[in-house]
């Protein structure tokens, strides 16, 4: 397969949106077709580029190798009403020193990934971003007590 071409850049407040510790779902397709739906830590490397990390025989890995199309959304934690979605193409590179889990890990707990076990088996999903959309929808958050 050839590198996809990257579509229009994500805004500049998606960016910031992805690089706060806000926490992102992927969706990427199982063999039947159907989603599978993943919580997940998420940086933005530029204006065209989304990266995650995880293990080389997880799941989301494995459909990625197989169809590399693949879906984001992301939602800030204390503004649920200010949000992105992604659509891309995603392809695996080796983590194998978790500099990428680490730099990720320490945006959203301070300190590198504490999971050290396996670490040859580590991943970067790296996306290529065709189509992005960064909204925030004039609401206040004030459920019902």
């Amino acid at each position: 397969m050839t590198a996809p071409e990257p579509g229009l850049p994500m805004s500049p407040e998606l960016i910031e949106l992805i690089r706060r510790p806000n926490f992102a779902h992927l969706a990427t397709l199982r063999a039947d077709g159907s989603p599978k739906l993943d919580p997940i830590w998420i940086d933005a490397t530029d204006e065209h580029t989304v990266v995650m990390a995880t293990g080389r025989t997880s799941l989301k890995t494995r459909n990625i190798q197989r169809d590399p199309r693949i879906a984001i959304s992301i939602v800030d934690l204390d503004n649920p009403y200010e949000e992105g979605q992604i659509r891309g193409v995603a392809r695996v590179e080796p983590d194998p020193d978790m500099a990428t889990m680490d730099r990720i890990s320490r945006s959203y707990i301070g300190t590198p990934f504490p999971m050290r076990q396996n670490i040859e088996n580590r991943v970067v999903l790296v996306v290529t971003v065709t189509h992005s959309r960064y909204t925030v929808l004039p609401f206040e958050h004030t459920p019902p007590a």
